[in-house]
Order: C-alpha cells, then sequence, then structure tokens
C-alpha cells in the first residue's frame, strides 16, 4: 500500500523559505504523479504544484515564479522549495499521489488515491 510521509512544515517571516518534502513507499504506478495541497480551515483544499515522471510541472497562479516542485523518481520523493512566502501561503500543506492519467485536472483533489498526513505552514507578517 502507498504511504505518504511528509516533513519541512514550519514558521517563517514574510519573505522567508522553506523546503517541504514528501517521501512515498509502496508505489505500484507505472506511471504516477505527486502534488502538493494546501488548506486552511473553512475553505477547500486548493492545489499548489504537481509534478509527473515525465517532469512536467504545473503551479497555482498564486505561486508560480516563487514555488519549485521536483520530483526524484529513483527515490520516490516530491520537494517543494517555497521561496518569498506571503502570509496567505499559510495553511497545512497535504501531499498526494496518484497515477498519471492524461488530461486529468491535476489540481483536483479527488484524482489522488493517497494522501500523507499533512505538514503546517504558518507566514508571519
Amino acid at each position: 500500500q502507498t504511504q505518504l510521509a511528509e516533513s519541512g512544515g514550519g514558521s517563517v517571516q514574510t519573505g522567508g523559505s522553506l523546503t517541504l518534502s514528501c517521501r512515498a513507499s509502496g508505489v505500484t504506478y507505472l506511471h504516477y504523479q505527486m502534488a502538493w495541497f494546501r488548506q486552511v480551515p473553512g475553505k477547500e483544499r486548493e492545489g499548489v504544484a504537481a509534478r509527473d515522471m515525465a517532469g512536467s510541472t504545473n503551479y497555482a497562479d498564486s505561486v508560480k515564479g516563487r514555488f519549485t516542485a521536483s520530483l526524484d523518481v529513483g527515490k520516490d520523493t516530491l520537494t517543494l522549495a517555497m521561496n518569498n512566502l506571503k502570509p496567505e501561503d499559510s495553511g497545512t500543506y497535504y501531499c498526494a499521489a496518484g497515477p498519471w492519467e492524461a488530461g486529468a485536472s491535476w489540481h483536483s483533489p479527488p484524482r489522488y488515491p493517497y494522501w500523507g498526513q499533512g505538514t503546517p505552514v504558518t507566514v508571519h507578517s
């Protein structure tokens, strides 16, 4: 069974940086995609970034130019480098994994059957 373990959350000041990591174990898909979502209380979970095994990467408009997602296929580890953080980036960040599907929306939570427990990120103004 696929399991995801996140690390790297924390608290920073505006303009600071954090790097999140998500290591997957038990991955059985031949071609898979991993993604980061974030959620704040009272709001829906939103897609932040996703990357597939071919290197195709997608980002939410709000993080383009500031966040970089990378996938180490050999280690089944997805990393999210977050720079120039803003208070609105605060939330619980979740790692997700699922099979790669042509044409599927990368930021749709239901397409990912596996989720991590979440790691908190707080950006102070």
